[in-house]
């Protein structure tokens, strides 16, 4: 693992520094610095375009899409000095990191003219359609089917936990194309506007009484011929190629959000006194120990990724990373609220929108709504599920890594 960045990237970030200085406003990340929410969404707005104008937004990708070609030594050291600054860089994860780069992949050269510039400007709202209430770590086991009708796809079935969809102009979904092949061969990655009749979403209220997750049913939906990407059938390659973008981006930064997070239970420790607590000291020491290893691990995965590495156990590593982290901000959290103690019992938030590290704007029910602190408590639940559930995680370290053998199948009857 090499830590030294070499003498290209580190004038790359004196570049990025100097541009943030002069955009950012004055007194920006320092101690009381402030905005009021009408002064935000104006920042929010002239932020966003300031973005576009310096090329900063989604710059990894070929300048012949908009991008600015940047190696992946600079796209880290791009995320860095955001992350540093606390600089949001931008807008629609789903457009952005997940869907725009699989198109940059498996699209056709028509496709990317028609959706990589409106993610890139922000003009089109994204969501990602594959789990199913069937099919959630067994995604393969979806049974949302599309049938080709003329020059459209005909799609029928329901997809569950679409965040965002409720905002989404279109949804990158995979569903079954050939009833006839094994599970993971007779499917295709569709890209279906969102907005029309036969697409029925339906917002799940979760405890935090927020409804950022949606169910979404398909009846009779329609979706042009020349949206399939990667090719009729391959979806579950193309598909795989998405949740590798998820789980792989900003390998050096992902520790960030996680040692802001611990600062401040370890402040609220010190405000109430259970910093004196033995073992309460003791799980802050792991938490900090954890998230460092988190750091480090990034480091590695960097170091394999510009050494094109084939080290398996590098292979394995974002399956590990996530089972690593998203336990551990279970961990984090359970010791957040004990250290509230009877506190922590009551919903403590102001009912307004808040923005919650990990989780983006929430909107709370009003008159009884959970801190920012009980809001990332709640949502800490879910993450040892998405993105690939943690035992599924085990059973890739276990058979990649270890060698194990693969669990036996039971025949169904």
């Amino acid at each position: 693992m090499d830590l030294t960045y070499p003498p290209e990237a580190e004038a790359f970030r004196a570049e990025i520094r100097s541009w943030l200085g002069e955009h950012l406003p004055l007194g920006w990340g320092s101690p009381g610095f402030e905005m009021l929410p009408e002064e935000r969404a104006s920042w929010s707005e002239e932020w966003n375009k300031a973005l576009f104008e310096g090329g900063w937004i989604c710059a990894s990708w070929p300048a012949e899409y908009g991008g600015k070609g940047l190696s992946t030594m600079e796209a880290v050291v791009l995320n860095e000095e955001f992350a540093r600054a606390g600089a949001p860089l931008r807008a629609d994860f789903f457009g952005d990191t997940l869907v725009g780069p699989t198109i940059l992949q498996w699209g056709t050269e028509e496709q990317k003219r028609e959706f990589l510039p409106g993610i890139m400007r922000g003009q089109i709202g994204w969501c990602q359609g594959f789990s199913e209430p069937d099919a959630g770590s067994d995604l393969a086991a979806l049974k949302t089917t599309a049938v080709l009708d003329g020059d459209e796809w005909r799609i029928n079935g329901q997809k569950i936990w679409t965040s965002q969809a409720q905002n989404a102009d279109y949804i990158f979904l995979l569903a079954r194309t050939d009833l006839d092949l094994p599970k993971h061969a007779g499917i295709s990655y569709l890209l279906v506007p969102m907005r029309q009749a036969g697409v029925d979403v339906r917002p799940i209220t979760q405890i935090s009484g927020s409804a950022e997750f949606n169910e979404v049913f398909f009846t009779d939906a329609r979706c042009p011929k020349a949206n399939v990407v990667g090719g009729v059938n391959n979806g579950w390659k193309v598909a795989m190629t998405t949740l590798g973008f998820e789980r792989g981006t900003s390998a050096t930064t992902g520790h960030r959000r996680f040692q802001k997070e611990l600062e401040a239970v370890i402040d609220l420790a010190r405000g109430n006194g259970k910093n004196e607590d033995a073992v309460v000291r003791q799980e802050l020491a792991r938490a900090w120990s954890t998230v460092k290893i988190m750091e480090i691990n990034g480091f590695r995965s960097l170091t394999g990724v510009l050494n094109k590495s084939k080290d398996p156990d590098l292979a394995a590593l974002s399956a590990t990373n996530k089972m690593f982290w998203s336990e551990y901000h279970q961990r984090i959290t359970d010791l957040a609220i004990d250290i509230l103690g009877p506190a922590g019992q009551v919903l403590g938030g102001s009912g307004e929108d808040s923005f919650v590290p990990g989780i983006g704007r929430s909107t709370p029910r009003p008159g009884y709504a959970p801190s920012v602190l009980q809001a990332t408590f709640f949502f800490a639940r879910s993450e040892s599920i998405w993105g690939g559930a943690a035992q599924i995680q085990r059973n890739i370290v276990a058979e990649r890594i270890l060698g194990l053998p693969k669990e036996p199948k039971v025949e169904q009857k």
